[in-house]
């Protein structure tokens, strides 16, 4: 048990890895996956990740403060409707597939802003 709980978390931490350069893919969600099948199946994988000094932050901010600091809101929500407009206008087709995009893209906003602000 022990080791697929290594293997899921490892999974989930590349999935949050690649969700930081990927806006359709939340980064956040995927760490704290990533920290909680660690804490379970390995004590020194799980203090690795919330020792990194870039990867530890997301998850200690918001275990601790349920917030997103600023830049990372902005940012997110930029590359989110940059990525489904393009997708919208550049390559889907159908009215229903272009309706659906900034739907997902409204969804996706509103689920990033209705967490707190991070303040310094």
């Amino acid at each position: 048990m022990r080791i697929l709980l290594i293997i899921l978390g490892s999974i989930a931490l590349v999935l949050g890895i690649v969700g930081i350069f990927l806006p359709l893919l939340p980064t956040t969600p995927f760490l704290l996956l990533a920290a909680a099948l660690y804490f379970r199946g390995s004590p020194r994988l799980y203090e690795w990740l919330l020792a990194h000094p870039h990867l530890g932050t997301y998850i200690r901010n918001f275990r601790e403060h349920k917030a997103i600091p600023l830049r990372v809101k902005i940012t997110s929500v930029t590359l989110v409707w940059a990525t489904l407009l393009y997708c919208t206008f550049i390559i889907a087709k159908s009215i229903w597939l272009q309706i659906f995009f900034i739907a997902l893209a409204t969804a996706i906003t509103a689920h990033i802003l209705h967490f707190k602000t991070l303040k310094k």
